[in-house]
């Protein structure tokens, strides 16, 4: 089938299938078993993409994907773009473990999670971060000690995202303690719903608690769910490290994001337009700014998937999409903020509307977007070594 039959098949198939709630900014499952959809097109739109296979198009067939080439999802985006069409599915499964297990998974590890995962029926968490090993993650202290055919886990995890709501983690653990600590952490897959496993929210400035401290006591992992050799988990845990920054659906999409549109919109609100253009010259150069910066980012993503073989995820280069896409998130919502002025940081109920005050929480969450998934300053010494080759 040629690319542009595959448009049109595509585009028709959209404009049958995509429910009218399933368009512009609302719910996006993330397969939670703990969590209830709500609202009823989002749970339709679900159905018909697990169906057709595009909660994840570019996986294998075989494990509940579409089988779509790197150009055919490119596609797929595009016109989802087109008519404002939300992700079906957004989750740790999809953009992590799922790419993870395709790599480095045994094809029973592959049949078993893979699909539930197409199928949104299971959620994630990372378990990586604890509290004495965050940039020199390969310092980590979480113990696994194999008896028969489990694993017994003892310790703790800090920064786990959303662990409240996952129904699995994938964990990196320390299984040999006298050897170099990079060889001696194994990578494995764990329920999260058991007695061994207690999950505590962190609470935080913004007043959201997505992030957990995760303590396990005596926890159990099945022998048959480590992921790859044992001992030899970092280097399965650097690769998924890469699926987390590189994005993959802006990466393919090249699009101007959903922030942007609400930026501008704002910016108008607040600022009035004279003449077609925002009405203050300093401000509006600076969104102008911002948004070519945003737009150069897609379109560098973009290129680099491209190159790459098969549509396969880049390596060290997703340091440079981590760097460059958390500055410019919180540009985006410094310059929300500064637009709205005395409006700007808000949060008495009686004097603010809910938006107003969901704008404020987005400000502080942003601010540990250069530190979450590795901080920046990491991010740029794996660019000076492994991008740009520079010396130690």
């Amino acid at each position: 089938m040629s690319l542009e039959t595959f448009r049109l098949e595509t585009r028709n198939w959209l404009a049958d299938n995509c429910p009218p709630g399933a368009r512009g900014p609302g719910e996006i499952s993330n397969g939670s078993t703990k969590i209830d959809i709500k609202d009823s097109d989002t749970r339709v739109w679900i159905e018909r993409m697990v169906e057709k296979g595009w909660t994840v198009p570019s996986w294998p067939k075989a494990y509940g994907g579409g089988g779509l080439s790197t150009d055919e999802v490119i596609v797929l985006l595009q016109e989802m773009k087109a008519i404002s069409a939300r992700p079906a599915l957004s989750s740790f499964g999809t953009s992590m473990i799922g790419p993870t297990l395709l790599e480095y998974g045994t094809e029973e590890q592959k049949q078993r999670h893979l699909p539930r995962i197409a199928r949104a029926e299971v959620e994630w968490c990372q378990g990586y971060s604890e509290p004495g090993s965050g940039s020199d993650l390969a310092s980590l202290q979480t113990r696994a000690v194999l008896e028969g055919d489990q694993f017994i886990i003892n310790g703790q995890k800090t920064w786990t995202s959303g662990a409240h709501n996952a129904d699995w983690m994938f964990i990196l653990v320390r299984t040999d303690k006298d050897v170099p600590k990079h060889e001696g952490i194994s990578f494995m897959l764990l329920p999260m719903d058991q007695p061994g496993v207690d999950v505590r929210p962190i609470p935080l400035i913004s007043g959201v608690s997505t992030f957990n401290d995760t303590f396990f006591d005596n926890a159990v992992a099945d022998r048959n769910d480590l992921v790859g050799e044992l001992n030899r988990g970092w280097t399965v845990g650097k690769r998924l490290l890469q699926h987390e920054r590189s994005g993959m659906e802006s990466l393919l999409a090249g699009s101007t994001s959903k922030k942007d549109e609400s930026l501008l919109g704002i910016a108008k609100e607040y600022l009035g337009v004279t003449d077609g253009k925002l009405a203050e010259p300093l401000t509006r150069d600076e969104i102008v700014t911002y948004q070519m910066n945003s737009e150069s980012l897609q379109l560098t993503r973009k290129r680099v998937v491209e190159e790459t073989q098969s549509g396969a995820t880049p390596g060290p280069a997703t340091s440079i999409f981590k760097v460059i896409s958390s500055e410019l998130e919180q540009k985006n919502y410094d310059l929300i903020t500064k637009v709205r002025g005395s409006r700007g940081f808000g949060v008495d109920e009686l004097e603010f509307s809910e938006q107003e005050r969901t704008i404020v929480k987005q400000f502080f969450f942003t601010r540990a977007a250069s530190i979450y998934s590795g901080s920046n300053e990491v991010q740029r010494n794996i660019i000076a070594k492994r991008v740009l080759g520079l010396p130690d």
